[in-house]
């Protein structure tokens, strides 16, 4: 099987001139650092010990972020590299103020550019997050006798079929794990399954929160919602906006000064969703700091990645989409650490356990549909009020997972950092 995926995975490479150039096309990819993904690289390795993260995207870097924070302080480090996918989450990295972090985007899966990765950096320990696994790569550490750790490790059941489906090339990669830490109890099932030596579950780092977790207030907007009643909609999908703006239009017969907020999980539909809305009859303003907001607007749409949080400080009252559609929900943990009122619809497979310890502690609750959150909504709005001791709560927990998890991986590279 591994000689079926090089075989693909080296046809994607004789293509991906052309992948690249309809990606750049498409603003997918950085004109000036897309040659990283061949190992052309943009910044320089420092003498002394490297250890080296990847994450796909935007979620996952920010899941590790107060983990970072503690190997910043750790002296015997001098580099923390950190690898992504994305050209949305190079911009969050950007944006995290930790000296010693330097970004790059991850290189192709092919087995010389992944050898020529690792002879370059020579990290002392390498970190995959959530359920990045690359074949090549994992393959080629072992070999250098790099260790590779999971973290924040997630698989779904429908990715667990997946890998089980190919069991022996599967048990051939998960065996190669030094350390897997399972973000629940499934995953660590699925993970000794599918052939992982150890495994420990430590709880989902998104629990953790960042020592310097800045918000940008968003002073414009902040001025505009003093007096309004608002509720928000975050990591929306298809057909979801136009259920929160019918639930809109009922609310804004009770409440005239209504705003509802719409951050759609991809922001490359702002455009689609703004037209949908508006021929609803809806007033639709697209985020823009220094734009004036009219004082009619129905629904505010943030269009920029990596600002949940800023809206998440306005917002008492919070729906996670990618729960009404079939698509298994999305992490609710960023809202419930702001002291959000959190609801969420029927499909949340993806996020099972969290979801069910957040409704047994009342800090989310499942609606089946827009009159539930229609009701759902007027109940909370009648409360008019967040949960301090939600986040209290969220914090103890994160922070002790933060904290195990830590210890577990000094404890593991003690030889090594």
């Amino acid at each position: 099987m591994i000689l079926i995926y090089r075989i693909i995975i080296n046809l994607i490479f004789l293509l991906s001139p052309i992948i690249i150039i309809f990606r750049l096309f498409k603003k997918k990819e950085d004109f000036r650092r897309f040659k990283e993904k061949f190992c052309f690289f943009s910044k320089k390795r420092k003498k002394g010990k490297i250890i080296w993260f990847h994450g796909a995207s935007v979620g996952e870097i920010k899941s590790i972020i107060p983990l970072l924070e503690k190997f910043e302080k750790d002296r015997k480090i001098s580099q923390i590299l950190i690898t992504s996918n994305t050209l949305s989450s190079s911009k969050i990295i950007s944006n995290i103020k930790l000296k010693k972090i330097i970004h790059q985007f991850f290189p192709i899966d092919v087995k010389f550019i992944s050898n020529s990765f690792l002879n370059y950096w020579k990290p002392s320990a390498a970190f995959f997050i959530d359920s990045e696994i690359w074949p090549n790569m994992i393959l080629n550490l072992k070999r250098k006798q790099i260790p590779i750790i999971l973290i924040n490790g997630r698989i779904t059941r429908k990715s667990f079929l997946r890998w089980n489906f190919f069991k022996k090339f599967s048990k051939n990669i998960f065996e190669k794990f030094d350390l897997c830490f399972s973000a629940n109890i499934e995953t660590q099932n699925f993970l000794a399954k599918l052939g992982a030596k150890k495994v420990l579950n430590m709880g989902n780092l998104k629990f953790s929160q960042s020592e310097k977790e800045n918000i940008d207030e968003e002073k414009n907007f902040g001025k505009f919602v003093k007096s309004k009643k608002i509720w928000c909609a975050s990591s929306t999908h298809f057909n979801e906006e136009e259920v929160c703006g019918l639930v809109h239009k009922e609310l804004k017969k009770r409440y005239k000064n209504l705003l509802t907020i719409i951050i759609p999980r991809h922001i490359d539909r702002t455009i689609s969703i703004k037209d949908s809305l508006q021929s609803m009859g809806l007033e639709v303003h697209v985020h823009e700091p220094k734009m004036k907001i009219k004082k009619d607007t129905d629904i505010y749409i943030v269009n920029t990645y990596g600002k949940t949080k800023s809206f998440y400080y306005y917002c008492k009252n919070v729906f996670l989409g990618g729960s009404i559609i079939d698509h298994g929900g999305q992490n609710p943990l960023e809202a419930a650490r702001f002291g959000c009122n959190i609801l969420h619809g029927p499909n949340v497979s993806n996020f099972r356990e969290i979801y069910e310890f957040l409704n047994k502690n009342k800090i989310s609750k499942k609606i089946n549909g827009k009159r539930m959150m229609l009701d759902t909504l007027i109940k909370l709005f009648s409360k008019n009020e967040g949960s301090k001791k939600i986040k209290k709560k969220i914090n103890v927990i994160g922070q002790k997972i933060l904290n195990v998890t830590y210890r577990e991986v000094k404890l593991l590279l003690k030889n090594e950092i």
